[in-house]
Formats: C-alpha cells, sequence, structure tokens
C-alpha cells in the first residue's frame, strides 16, 4: 500500500468508524437528548414489560398528524427515527384511558390541577399555540406532560396512540442545562 493509499484508508476510517459506534449505540437503544424538554444527555431506551402506568417516563414516537407535521415545521419536534421521519418524544405520562382531561390556565385531569402545566397562548418565537381542546382520554391512548415551562407536550397535540411507545426512558449522563 502507498503512503497515499494508507492516508486514504485512515481519512476512511476516522469517518467511518464513528458512524459504526452511533448505529450500534442506536441498537442498543442509547439516544442522546439535545431538547430541553428533560435533561440533555445519554439516555437509553429500556423495555416497558408491563402496562403503561401514570408516573412513567418514556420514548415515544409521535403520530403522523397534521398537528405533529405543523410542530415538525416549527421546529418542536425534530427529525428522526420514528415513522415520518419524526424524533421520539421523552415524556411522562399524566393520564390514561378514562381519564377526563380539562384546558384552562392549566391541565386539570379529573378535576385535580396538574403541576407546571400552564398553557401558553404563544411559543418562544410569539407564535399562537392552540391547547388541547380537552375531553376523556380514549382507549390505546395516554396524555404526556414535561414540568419544562416550553415543552410541547399534549397540552398542545392532546393524547396520543400508547403503541407509539419504545420504552421507558432512563437516563445515564445527563445534565440541566
Amino acid at each position: 500500500m502507498t503512503v497515499r493509499g494508507g492516508r486514504a484508508a485512515f481519512v476512511l476510517a476516522i469517518m467511518v468508524i464513528p458512524v459504526l459506534i452511533l448505529v450500534a449505540a442506536h441498537a442498543a437503544g442509547y439516544r442522546l437528548n439535545l431538547t430541553p424538554s428533560y435533561p440533555l444527555g445519554v439516555w437509553r431506551v429500556v423495555p416497558l414489560e408491563r402496562d403503561v402506568a401514570i408516573g412513567d417516563l418514556v420514548f415515544i414516537c409521535p403520530p403522523i398528524t397534521p398537528t405533529f407535521r405543523l410542530a415538525q415545521e416549527r421546529d418542536y419536534v425534530r427529525r428522526g427515527s420514528c415513522p415520518g421521519w419524526l424524533s421520539p418524544l421523552i415524556k411522562t405520562v399524566v393520564a390514561q384511558p378514562g381519564q377526563t382531561i380539562a384546558i384552562a390556565q392549566r391541565v386539570i385531569i379529573d378535576g385535580h390541577a396538574l403541576p407546571q402545566s400552564e398553557i401558553h397562548p404563544v411559543d418562544a418565537e410569539g407564535r399562537v399555540l392552540v391547547p388541547y381542546a380537552g375531553g376523556v382520554v380514549p382507549a390505546g391512548q395516554i396524555f404526556l406532560h414535561s414540568s419544562f415551562a416550553g415543552s410541547y407536550d399534549s397540552r398542545y397535540f392532546g393524547p396520543i396512540p400508547v403503541d407509539g411507545i419504545l420504552g421507558r426512558a432512563k437516563p445515564l449522563l445527563v445534565f440541566a442545562p
């Protein structure tokens, strides 16, 4: 092998090896969170080997709907590995099928105010945010929340299908900005 060929192989290896490491990490359930809804850093998708419960912190693929297309256009939801090239969300399950959601100044679940769930009329760029109208969480769906003030969660998009759950979200190496 010539010096030139050796350099080319070295450069190729430097470019390919990190990609292979990232692909292997993704396949093993590791995810990098760069959104402020939960701490930044490395998380792991842990299989959910039971029914989802209130309080579970989950990775979930959002459904492909006009609401989520707009969310992607506004960069509330980034490109990712879910159907429609949407990024998985990290959110806490706060209501399940049969529970009643009311939206006023904040989220009310079965008559109880959800802490840190204020409804914002506009986003950080002054664009109108339309809150979910409220109602009973349908069968096969869950209502999600993040206590981060700027979170895009079920306050705005409503309940989403439980079958989008990838697993529980387990923080591994994270920090709050």
